[in-house]
């Protein structure tokens, strides 16, 4: 829990994100599965009106998760 609370914790993932999303080495499908939902989410958000989530709180879990998968699947590039 108090990893998810930290600053630098979260500057690291989006470090990590902006570098696998620039990664040639990371397939343009796999990018789109990150940036579809976030972005759709940020647009859309009256799309699911009843999901108690900030805009930010969903695009950090993406984030979270994004990062975790490709780096497994990619290694860290």
């Amino acid at each position: 829990m108090r990893k998810l609370l930290s600053l630098r914790h979260w500057r690291m993932v989006f470090v990590r994100i902006f570098r696998l999303l620039r990664s040639k080495d990371v397939r343009l499908r796999d990018k789109l599965l990150f940036l579809v939902p976030v972005l759709l989410y940020w647009v859309l958000p009256d799309a699911m009106p009843y999901l108690p989530f900030d805009d930010i709180a969903v695009t950090m879990i993406a984030a979270e998760w994004f990062t975790s998968r490709m780096e497994r699947k990619y290694g860290n590039r």
